[in-house]
């Protein structure tokens, strides 16, 4: 480096107006490089440029006359803007760039101002994974080479965008989920960073996708259990079992739930030994285990069913009121609570009304506005993990509006009630009434004598006033 310097100021004493700048590049192999050269003039005569590579020759010429040359093996990949001529800016685009791309470039300009030259040192970062895709359980290499070697500098990790542990340009380590993902290598040298990914995946079991994910249900509902192999891995003695509590390290098997239904057997290979419970209980929840036998090697894949249900409880003291519970068989995960009440209109759309917070919630008097359904939503770090719902019933001593409403309505069936019985009456004695006279009616002798009878004794009964 320091020679070339040196043999660039012999040129600048010699020829006036030259220039030696170092700029250092960092390309991902496979990207694209952009390489800076800018020079200021305000004559209007184009000047001559020349794009020179180390070990490759001549990559790109532009003469004063405006004719352009390509060097042989960059014909289609070396390209020179020319919508930026006009603003100095003679910088080379590389296009999929490889490892032998890396090296010192030279850009020469040549215009009224002498001659103008830059060196750039485009340093290509190649991350790598061997095998490609590794069987869960065996060795992997995941690698980071830089070109050229002399400009390596610092080298750090990233897994999925978090810090892994090593300085080292080469990390072995187990194929398994932990190591699953994005690995990306940053580089460091002369305060500047350039970084590179390859993404490592592992033949196994892929879902679930890691050991020991928490599969969320409410008690009631049915949920399937995953138990998927990589894509042309069909597996010996495929099995989806429950596991006894404590029982991870001795591979103890327990009895499978009552609505366990293991996925139908199939005359092909497959991938898939999902199971499902149709019906799931409390009681349900714990270890399941995927497991199966490829190329010799025992996969294994656990899980844990978290089981959700409601508990609701009414106090001694108040009858009329309500306390839910929300429980979970597992709250490890669990940093929140919300309730919310689900209401049906006649159209059987439904809306949410009444968010609340909290593991327990109080329905100090249930009536007409608050029964029905109330559903919790328990959330994790990154959003809501499940949710469970339970119905309140309608209650005998309801308040507000429904109380109000029965009691309206019992007094209008009262009221009503009497009406009908006193005219019932009236139609029973102007029956009995019509009956009689249709009797006497018949005997025309004693209807005359019940008459002169009734008048004498009114006759009677007006002389006894006289006096």
């Amino acid at each position: 480096m320091l020679s070339e310097c040196f043999i660039f100021g012999v040129i600048t004493f010699l020829i006036a107006g030259a220039q030696c700048q170092d700029t250092e590049v960092f390309a991902e192999a496979g990207s694209q490089a952009v390489l800076p050269c800018k020079y200021s003039s305000k004559s209007t005569v184009a000047p001559a440029i020349l794009w020179n590579n180390g070990n490759k020759g001549t990559v790109w010429r532009k003469d004063k006359n405006g004719l352009q040359y390509w060097g042989s093996s960059w014909t289609h990949r070396a390209r020179c803007p020319h919508s930026q001529f006009e603003r100095g800016d003679f910088s080379l685009q590389l296009n999929d760039v490889t490892e032998q791309d890396g090296g010192i470039y030279l850009c020469r300009v040549v215009g009224d101002r002498g001659v103008t030259e830059s060196r750039i040192v485009l340093i290509i970062i190649k991350v790598s994974v061997s095998p490609v895709v590794p069987m869960s359980g065996s060795d992997v290499s995941i690698s980071c080479k830089v070109t050229p070697e002399s400009h390596r500098g610092t080298v750090r990790w990233m897994l999925n965008n978090r810090p892994f542990g090593t300085a080292k340009s080469v990390v072995n380590e187990k194929a398994s989920a932990r190591v699953t993902g994005n690995w990306t290598c940053v580089v460091g040298y002369k305060g500047k960073e350039g970084r590179a990914s390859a993404t490592l995946t592992v033949k196994g079991i892929i879902h679930p996708s890691k050991d020991y994910a928490k599969l969320y249900t409410a008690v009631g509902s049915a949920i399937t259990l995953p138990c998927v192999f990589s894509p042309g891995l069909f597996p010996v003695k495929p099995a989806l079992e429950k596991l006894k509590p404590g029982s991870l390290f001795l591979h103890t098997p327990d009895r499978l739930p009552a609505s366990f239904i293991a996925s139908s057997p199939s005359s092909q290979p497959t991938s898939d030994h999902s199971a499902t419970l149709n019906e799931v209980e409390f009681e349900d929840q714990g270890t399941y285990r995927c497991s199966g036998v490829v190329k010799g090697q025992w996969l294994t894949r656990n899980m844990q069913l978290v089981v959700a249900k409601i508990d609701s409880s009414t106090p001694s003291k108040k009858r009329d009121s309500v306390t839910l519970t929300c429980q979970l068989t597992d709250t490890s995960e669990v940093v929140d609570y919300e309730w919310v009440h689900v209401v049906h209109d006649i159209n059987g759309t439904q809306s949410v009304e009444s968010i609340q917070k909290g593991k327990t919630l109080s329905l100090g008097k249930v009536s007409e506005e608050n029964q029905g359904e109330w559903t919790c939503r328990f959330y994790g770090q990154q959003g809501m993990l499940g949710n469970v719902t339970h119905h309140v019933p309608m209650m005998g001593g309801l308040s507000g509006k429904k109380s109000s409403s029965v009691s309206n309505n019992t007094t209008a069936v009262v009221g009503l009630s009497i009406l009908l019985l006193v005219l019932l009456l009236v139609l029973v004695k102007m029956y009995l009434n019509h009956q009689r006279r249709k009797r006497i009616l018949q005997y025309p002798a004693l209807e005359t004598i019940v008459h002169t009878t009734s008048n004498e004794r009114e006759e009677r009964e007006r002389n006894r006033e006289k006096k």
